[in-house]
């Protein structure tokens, strides 16, 4: 058994205010000198790259539905401290899930990990009603301890006085913090959401907007007191998947302000396999560089780079030459769009690699939001036919149309992939979707990848020309 504070902050929706508190709660706890992790329950990059730049560590992500529980246990066991507070940020509402069960949900996850819960109650426009969701929320599931409330946009000492009376009197939980109604959200946001921590400017300022925010409106003496309630964790040897032999071979990855979407657990077995990273930008390098026995293009936001990404010419004549030299490549969302031969977004077109014979669009509302899952049914170079894939897809670009279809190599059983019914588009020994995978929820992604590298090393041209 293991003690482990923990704490999980959640909300009634999304938009809350749940990862202004959680980041608040990261600087604060940082500053008066706990030692913090965090943690990101559901597959969402953005969110988990702010809780690793408040918290200074790598941030998991943890999901039931693409790991299962026993595993999202054992990724919390494994990335956990035994000193100081592990904070996991919910998603969406609290029960919002799956299903109209809640399957899935930041319920089910605290109740994996015997978690408490604090709850962010946005405020707006509401006094008594404010307690009303909260006792609905302790009786829906009276297994989820739910052990405090933080109140966000808060109108003046008046609204808080009445919000905290409410609550408490009815639900018998105390009001942890209140913060004041604000006239934006201190995080920069966009499209997808919030900007990714490695694209925002003003960093320094912003921590002190947020310590300022949150500072003397949070009880940290009661937030700590209910992580260190938690109760003990009970602990097993873990058994990690047995990976192939990937020493000497040399993996590149696509890593700068344009992708930045890897879970960093995708890249920690890739070297746990043996296999040396070699970082890459797109946006500065002048070629692949040499010696590669294959790739991996993560996601991120290439439309927001287009012109810098399309300027550099002889990077992309470089990745294009090498894929048609059979360079396994495994590439994911923002991967795919680069791969294009061109990139479609507010009435302006780019060039991009030209692997694939087709043009993506960027649009205006989202083309495929939430859980995915494929099976292979065709030749690829990654996976075995007959595998079942799950992963995430959140995406606002397509393929443009395009005669004939590109050959692909999963059925979407759940998600809307990259073209009617189907995900991983292929080409030489290129594979390229809109599904993100995990790699401790797939460990089959991680052998998959070594042993295309390996075949290349021994059958391929490793100069990359």
């Amino acid at each position: 058994m293991r003690a482990m504070p923990r704490l999980l902050v959640a909300g009634l929706s999304g938009g809350s205010g749940k990862t202004v508190v959680s980041l608040g709660m990261l600087l604060l706890l940082r500053r008066a000198g706990v030692d913090v992790r965090a943690f990101k329950k559901g597959p969402d990059y953005i969110d988990a790259g702010w809780l690793e730049w408040a918290s200074r560590h790598p941030a998991r992500n943890l999901d039931t539905f693409l790991m299962g529980a026993p595993t999202v246990r054992a990724s919390f066991l494994r990335n956990a401290i035994a000193e100081g507070v592990n904070l996991i940020e919910g998603n969406r509402g609290l029960f919002d899930g799956f299903d109209a069960a809640g399957t899935h949900s930041s319920a089910v996850l605290a109740e994996t990990l015997a978690a408490p819960v604090v709850l962010v109650v946005n405020a707006t426009r509401m006094t008594r009603t404010a307690a009303a969701l909260v006792l609905g929320c302790q009786h829906l599931d009276p297994h989820v301890s739910l052990r405090g409330v933080v109140l966000n946009e808060v109108n003046g000492q008046r609204h808080e006085k009445i919000l905290r009376a409410a609550i408490e009197s009815a639900c018998s939980i105390p009001v942890l913090g209140a913060l004041p109604r604000s006239a934006a959200n201190p995080l920069p946001e966009r499209h997808l959401g919030l900007v990714p921590p490695q694209e925002a400017r003003g960093m320094e300022r912003l921590e002190e907007d947020l310590l300022r925010l949150v500072e003397n409106r949070l009880d940290l003496d009661a937030l700590l007191s209910i992580a260190r309630s938690a109760p003990p964790l009970e602990t097993a040897p873990e058994e990690r998947p047995v990976l192939p032999d990937g020493r000497g071979l040399r993996i590149g990855y696509f890593k700068d302000s344009a992708f930045t979407f890897y879970y960093p657990e995708n890249l920690e077995e890739l070297e746990r396999a043996g296999a040396e990273l070699i970082p890459i930008s797109p946006l500065t390098a002048s070629e692949l560089p040499p010696g590669l026995h294959a790739l991996y293009i993560g996601g991120g936001f290439p439309e927001t780079h287009a012109p810098e990404i399309s300027r550099n010419a002889g990077f992309l004549e470089s990745l294009r030459r090498a894929c048609e030299g059979g360079l396994p490549v495994y590439a994911e969302c923002g991967g795919l769009m680069l791969l294009a031969r061109s990139l479609a977004w507010k009435g302006a077109h780019y060039a991009m690699a030209g692997v694939f014979p087709f043009g993506v669009e960027v649009f205006a509302a989202p083309q495929g939001h939430g859980y995915a899952e494929l099976r292979v049914d065709a030749p690829n170079p990654f996976f075995p036919q007959g595998s079942v894939l799950r992963g995430h897809e959140f995406h606002y670009s397509r393929i443009a149309p395009v005669t004939p279809l590109p050959a692909t190599a999963c059925a979407v059983l759940r998600g809307a992939g990259c073209l009617p019914g189907r995900d991983g588009v292929t080409i030489h020994k290129v594979m390229a979707g809109y599904t993100h995978l995990h790699a401790t929820a797939t460990p089959g992604w991680t052998t998959g990848v070594i042993a295309a590298a390996h075949d290349y090393g021994i059958f391929g041209n490793t100069g990359n020309d």
